[in-house]
């Protein structure tokens, strides 16, 4: 058994894993994976732990702080900041790890925790399994009653705490040296939509530091209002904010500020696959390829190869992009949903760098975002989710099986069709893509059916 899915711990607080026990036992278990990972005695092993900005964060905060001190590790507290923010962070700091306490595009009842290793990436599935291997142990003993699950050795030997004051200043700093210095935004509005998430704050600084002239919405959080109908992953109001503000160009994040769309100066929206294909095709380098998801719209295939770019897909999830770009040597790869990888950038997802990059393309170009992503054609797609009672695999059933094959012959040459388990919860998720639009909704809905039927 794991209790990492494809994006760390995650669940609805006051359930397992997410309650604050548990959450004590992880911050302990993952300290005593860091403490004997650590090569220097001489000092203690330390973290970073940021968060978005759920009510449930105070909590988890607070146990992982407790468990992290009871294995002997100092702890560097950042407040509410963006994920990326905290990835950063860990390597500016020197820290072992960095721990971010979020659910992302979750609603507020759920939280999570993930974790970067010291050099700002995703944890090596390596480190990961330590920390699943000690906590399984720890569970095991608290199951059975033994008074002591998390032995102190020496009280002299615990960990300490301290608030860092400058980490958003930091963290401002560190996005704006990622825009090229020659360029100002002076000559734009732009509509930033914070998902009342952990990007609330510094999202629109960094803009108006850069010069622009910047309406923030949704950058009020109230600690149950995150991604609360808005956010990249409810846009319409931040189309709607561009219209009526006659702006340049909208920018929305999502809870803890690692995915981005973008809506252009007509109210258009441009997903993930539209972003890969502008920075990949439209910046001063030309990309030598690009990785996307098995969720990657088949038209950013098609675009990017009459571009003369090679593309590739990996499995859902920032981690096996990032896999697939740095075994290929490139810098640029992301998801539909948002997350952009711009590797010589940042070595996380992070929305306001790769909002920055595409503002820096529109001002070397001097060209709207609509005119730079004209021309870029996306097949229509139709997504079913089929919530089960439990978790199940579609492919041990023959007669699934076989529906899949059949549709997926259908669509041979001018479509595709994916099924696909989710990370984090029973549910399968069932894409269709193809040159007729009333195809895909058929099919999609037509399969979805059959699934519901074979598996309820």
């Amino acid at each position: 058994m794991s209790y990492f899915g494809t994006d760390g711990i995650r669940g609805k607080f006051g359930q397992l894993p997410i309650t604050p026990d548990f959450i004590l036992k992880l911050g302990y278990v993952t300290g005593q994976v860091l403490m004997e990972n650590n090569d220097n005695p001489a000092r203690k092993p330390s973290v970073v732990i940021g968060k978005d900005t759920r009510l449930s964060g105070y909590v988890i905060e607070g146990a992982l702080q407790a468990g992290f001190n009871a294995a002997g590790v100092d702890v560097h507290m950042l407040g509410p900041l963006p994920t990326p923010a905290i990835a950063h962070l860990t390597r500016s700091f020197n820290a072992d790890a960095g721990v971010v306490i979020s659910a992302s595009h979750n609603p507020y009842y759920d939280n999570g925790i993930k974790f970067f290793s010291a050099d700002g990436k995703k944890l090596t599935d390596e480190m990961q399994a330590a920390i699943n291997d000690k906590l399984k142990a720890v569970m095991s003993q608290s199951d059975a009653g033994d008074a002591v699950i998390m032995p102190i050795l020496d009280p002299a030997s615990l960990g300490k705490n301290n608030r860092i004051n400058d980490a958003k200043g930091r963290y401002i700093e560190f996005c704006k040296g990622s825009f090229p210095y020659q360029y100002d935004l002076s000559h734009l509005t732009i509509v930033v939509d914070c998902a009342n998430g952990a990007g609330y704050s510094v999202a629109p600084r960094v803009m108006r530091e850069l010069g622009a002239n910047v309406i923030a919405i949704n950058n009020e959080p109230d600690g149950i209002n995150i991604n609360d109908d808005c956010g990249s992953t409810h846009p319409e109001g931040l189309q709607q904010a561009v219209l009526d503000q006659e702006a340049d160009v909208g920018i929305a994040l999502d809870g803890d500020g690692d995915r981005i769309v973008m809506v252009d100066e007509t109210g258009q929206l441009i997903d993930g696959d539209g972003i890969l294909y502008l920075l990949a095709t439209k910046s001063a380098t030309k990309a030598k390829g690009v990785v996307g998801t098995l969720m990657s719209n088949m038209g950013l295939e098609l675009a990017l190869k009459d571009a003369g770019i090679d593309f590739m897909r990996a499995k859902v999830g920032d981690r096996y992009v990032m896999q697939a770009l740095e075994t290929n040597g490139w810098i640029l790869g992301g998801e539909p949903s948002g997350h952009i990888l711009c590797l010589d950038k940042s070595r996380t997802g992070d929305a306001i760098i790769a909002g920055l990059q595409v503002l820096a393309v529109m001002q070397a170009q001097g060209r709207a975002l609509s005119d730079l992503i004209e021309g870029f054609e996306v097949l229509p797609q139709k997504l079913v989710n089929v919530r089960l009672a439990k978790m199940q695999d579609p492919y041990d059933h023959d007669e699934l099986v076989t529906a899949f094959e059949k549709a997926q012959s259908t669509l041979e040459g001018r479509g595709r069709l994916l099924i696909r388990q989710s990370g984090t919860e029973p549910m399968i998720r069932v894409m269709v893509e193809s040159d007729d639009i009333i195809e895909c909704d058929v099919m999609a809905n037509d399969l979805a059916d059959l699934i519901k039927s074979v598996l309820e």
